[in-house]
């Protein structure tokens, strides 16, 4: 088929390159505007997806926005039979909805109709779920809202980390995309429209949520470290060679004992929560690299009883 890809982070560069491969022409790829990055931020930087696409030898369109009359005959004057979205990080209005033969299909990572919007992996592994999954639905001109062609589930594991849990779903969708499509060509693609019940949307993440609260309970921080990993990462204060540093908690693990909220319990980095303890596995100070918790107290006087956050 005649594809138009839109895209713009890593998740979506697996995707693209199984269309690619398993040979559907890709007209154009669309993606957000290089911005700016590398040192000091005084370069413009493509995104992953833009880059990708440059290797392909795929024409490449980076609108600000798709709203205006001419970037709508653009993409009609295409003559695309679908359009394939992940992650691409602008609204699409319902002349670019319409703007192919079979419509828009979005690859979302989640089990709609729970975790529509932003964040769903992050929000996923923050609440505890314990099963998420990657869908392919039609896009309408609501947030998440299309009726379903075709999922694949994932179960969440307990210390499983956001950035884990994103390398697993991108591959299983751009799987789940190239079926989805192989089904589309042949006309036997199924859709299902999304229940009305458990609807949940994953805001994006807020720096205000980054920070680590220990009078939570500990499943709850823990919850919040590893949906959190790697980025933005969550983060906490300690006292380091006499003054206050920010550390990121990168990895944590449900632990033994309890006392005062953000007391440190033990040599191993067990710290007290509201209800329970979590052992903090792997941490980065701010502009060194990541560390497991061993390596960390080797340059850290952290000891017990001292009280962090």
């Amino acid at each position: 088929m005649r594809i138009i890809f839109m895209g713009t982070p890593d998740f979506a560069v697996p995707t693209l390159a199984s269309l690619a491969g398993y040979g559907h022409e890709i007209v154009a790829v669309y993606s957000q505007p290089p911005r700016p990055g590398g040192r000091r931020g005084l370069e413009t930087v493509k995104s992953p997806v833009h880059r990708q696409a440059e290797i392909l030898g795929f024409p490449v369109r980076t609108p600000k926005s798709l709203k205006s009359e001419e970037e709508q005959e653009e993409f009609r004057a295409l003559d695309a039979d679908v359009a394939v979205v992940v992650a691409y990080g602008l609204i699409l209005p319902k002349p670019i909805l319409e703007g192919t033969r079979l419509g828009c299909y979005n690859g979302h990572a989640s089990l709609l109709p729970r975790w529509r919007g932003a964040a769903p992996i992050q929000r996923a592994i923050m609440a505890g779920d314990r099963e998420t999954g990657t869908m392919v639905m039609k896009m309408d001109e609501g947030l998440d809202t299309g009726p379903v062609a075709m999922e694949e589930r994932v179960e969440i594991g307990p210390d499983m980390t956001a950035g884990e849990l994103h390398d697993q779903l991108m591959l299983i969708g751009a799987d789940l995309m190239q079926r989805a499509m192989a089904a589309l060509e042949r006309d036997s693609l199924t859709l299902t429209p999304q229940p009305e019940d458990g609807v949940l949307y994953a805001e994006k993440i807020t720096k205000a949520e980054t920070r680590i609260d220990f009078t939570q309970p500990a499943t709850e921080v823990h919850n919040r470290i590893r949906g959190l990993s790697p980025f933005p990462g969550a983060w906490t204060e300690m006292m380091l060679g006499g003054k206050a540093e920010r550390v990121k908690l990168l990895r944590s693990q449900l632990a033994e004992g309890g006392g005062e909220p953000g007391t440190v319990l033990d040599d191993r980095l067990s710290v007290a929560c509201g209800d329970g303890a979590v052992r903090l596995v792997e941490l980065q100070k701010a502009g060194g690299k990541a560390m497991t918790a061993e390596d960390f107290l080797r340059g850290a006087a952290v000891a017990p009883g001292a009280v962090i956050g």
